[in-house]
């Protein structure tokens, strides 16, 4: 049994304070433009492209994930209060709205370029999964998103919130399992030359929301109402799920026709 006592704030200056998931979430974007650097210098593609690019994608995420957060998981409260959704800093992103966010980003993005879609995708799904590393560990010092009681000497007690019995550390599940998939995804980008355009895609979709479907038991409802034996969380991944396997289907049904393949 771990007793979780970290203060959630990291750094602070006088009145402003900087809290361990934000400086977590910065490093992961910070982290994914230097790979992703690396990826478009292995492609000849131009640098103010890759700029422009995550300016995108860094505003889709934010908006996709408040939005999905406060109208999905807390709709009455912020249908009641919606100058509150501008407060990000109070917490309270969602996933599920930050992918459709990306994808969004990334379709304007796309406006008058040349890149492809899969191409692009593909190398993005590498930083996107540790991105998703950090922002978990950042929820575990944050102490939100706990996970059920295990009735057990094992679990973390989260002390800051009162608490004296244990919870599945289901942050760090969910942590480590993204992690894992990140170290696949880098492993077949480099090594699965064959592998069709949109497969990394198809891939990271499937792996992160099955997981999720998987984890999700372990967890506390966040949101303000039930919807039976599958919880919010389960039922918003089906959907990226089968999209993640329809994405794989097509890729290879395309290569299949076309007789041609990706090379990294």
């Amino acid at each position: 049994m771990i007793t979780n006592t970290i203060n959630p704030i990291a750094l602070s200056f006088g009145a402003v304070s900087i809290r361990w998931y934000g400086l977590l979430f910065s490093c992961g974007f910070i982290m994914g433009y230097i790979i992703m650097q690396f990826l478009f210098k292995r492609k000849g593609y131009k640098g103010e492209d890759l700029d422009k690019l995550l300016f995108y994608i860094f505003l889709g995420t934010v908006i996709g994930a408040r939005l999905a957060h406060c109208l999905i998981y807390e709709p009455d409260y912020y249908l009641s209060h919606p100058i509150d959704i501008l407060k990000v800093w109070q917490g309270g992103l969602a996933s599920h709205g930050g992918t459709v966010g990306v994808f969004l980003a990334i379709f304007l993005f796309l406006r008058n370029k040349k890149y492809r879609f899969f191409e692009l995708t593909d190398m993005l799904c590498i930083p996107v999964a540790l991105v998703c590393t950090l922002i978990r560990i950042g929820n575990y010092c944050n102490s939100e998103i706990l996970g059920k009681f295990t009735h057990s000497d094992y679990g973390v007690v989260f002390a800051r919130l009162g608490e004296n019995m244990p919870r599945h550390p289901v942050q760090l599940y969910e942590s480590l399992t993204y992690f894992m998939i990140f170290i696949l995804l880098v492993c077949i980008y480099f090594y699965y030359k064959k592998r069709p355009e949109g497969f990394i895609l198809g891939l990271l979709l499937t792996l992160v929301f099955t997981s999720r479907m998987l984890l999700e038991p372990f967890k506390e409802e966040q949101a303000q109402y039930t919807t039976g034996f599958w919880n919010v969380g389960s039922l918003l991944s089906i959907p990226f799920v089968i999209l993640g396997l329809a994405v794989i289907y097509y890729s290879f049904h395309k290569q299949n026709k076309t007789g041609t393949h990706h090379e990294s």
